[in-house]
């Protein structure tokens, strides 16, 4: 009498719409970064870097549009590219980094969570 209604929304779209949402966000500051590169002077390895990284973001909307992992890898390199040579020439700002770092992973295990939950449903189709 009283089933359970099917769910109708998908965790899989939240992590999915998350993570294009990560990618924007990266991306823009990719962007400001390399817009104040000519205010600023800026190493040119790092703008090579950031160069390729904004390329990679901007075609990871057709590469990886159905690849989780290639997503992932390529918002890897996109922040590595912006916190490691930062990083190397200014070791002081490597603990307000680690303390940044609390949040992010806070929010990478819930969109695992997320994503896991999903395939979960899918085995089990109904108690």
């Amino acid at each position: 009498m009283n089933a359970p209604a099917p769910v109708q929304g998908r965790w899989s779209k939240v992590e999915f719409y998350a993570s294009y949402f990560l990618m924007a966000v990266l991306a823009s500051v990719i962007l400001t970064r390399l817009g104040f590169a000519e205010v600023w002077s800026v190493p040119r390895l790092d703008i090579v870097l950031g160069v390729i990284a904004l390329a990679l973001m901007v075609a990871s909307v057709w590469i990886a549009r159905r690849r989780r992992g290639l997503r992932l890898l390529i918002v890897g390199y996109a922040a590595a590219t912006q916190l490691l040579p930062m990083t190397f020439r200014h070791p002081e700002i490597l603990l307000p980094l680690i303390g940044a770092l609390i949040p992010v992973a806070i929010a990478i295990w819930a969109l695992v969570a997320l994503s896991r939950k999903d395939l979960h449903e899918r085995r089990t189709p109904g108690s």
